[in-house]
């Protein structure tokens, strides 16, 4: 499990990160200031800092560079500073990512992935309810035993549980897992959806959202 650091001196947008990364997987803990989070840096390792620039007592910028100099850990600006020469100068004291408030919940997740890919701090293999994934080799096993699916299926499985409890659309699901190959009509989604509850037993937990596509509710 990813251990994120979100330090973020706004109560409301601090808590809502940390339940909506929860939600996905991640292990979350919060600093209000500069400070704390220096001192939590130097106590415990975190994958991944999620990082405002403004903050009480060391500004982001500051906590930027002794994070660079002291252990490496990614960090991704999120700070209501939107102009482009804050951005450069965020990129250019060594930010991985730069994202400026308010922004999505949903992009926020992608991109916190991508940087997480791009640092190989995924793990191979994903847990969920009784079902592991092992993402190199494209496998799925539930209680032990191994359940046989398409391509299309398990990259369809691997969409819904990278985006758990989140409502995906269908041209989202679309473009994620046909690309350009998808020119025929959309009862294919369906089937492929049909086929998945019934293999992994998961009827009640792979919804239909109604007139926008599917969420895997766990």
């Amino acid at each position: 499990m990813n251990r994120i650091l979100i330090v973020e001196d706004e109560i409301a947008i601090c808590d809502l990160l940390k339940i909506s990364l929860s939600a996905q997987g991640y292990q979350c803990e919060c600093a209000s200031d500069g400070e704390m989070a220096a001192d939590l840096l130097e106590q415990k390792n975190y994958d991944l800092v999620l990082l405002d620039i403004m903050l009480p007592k060391i500004d982001g910028y500051e906590l930027l560079e002794y994070i660079k100099q002291t252990t490496q850990t990614p960090v991704i600006f999120i700070t209501a500073k939107s102009q482009t020469k804050d951005k450069i100068k965020g990129l250019m004291q060594g930010a991985d990512d730069y994202i400026t408030k308010p922004f999505e919940m949903g992009e926020l997740i992608a991109r916190v992935e991508a940087v997480l890919r791009r640092f190989h701090k995924t793990s191979d293999c994903i847990e969920i309810e009784n079902v592991v994934i092992n993402v190199m080799a494209r496998s799925v096993k539930k209680e032990n035993e191994k359940i046989e699916l398409t391509p299309k299926e398990f990259d369809l499985l691997l969409l819904l549980v990278q985006n758990k409890n989140m409502a995906l659309y269908r041209d989202v699901i679309f473009e994620k897992v046909w690309g350009e190959e998808l020119e025929f009509e959309t009862r294919t989604l369906d089937l492929h959806i049909q086929r998945l509850r019934k293999k992994l037993g998961w009827k009640d937990k792979i919804k239909t959202v109604y007139r926008i596509g599917y969420r895997l509710e766990v």
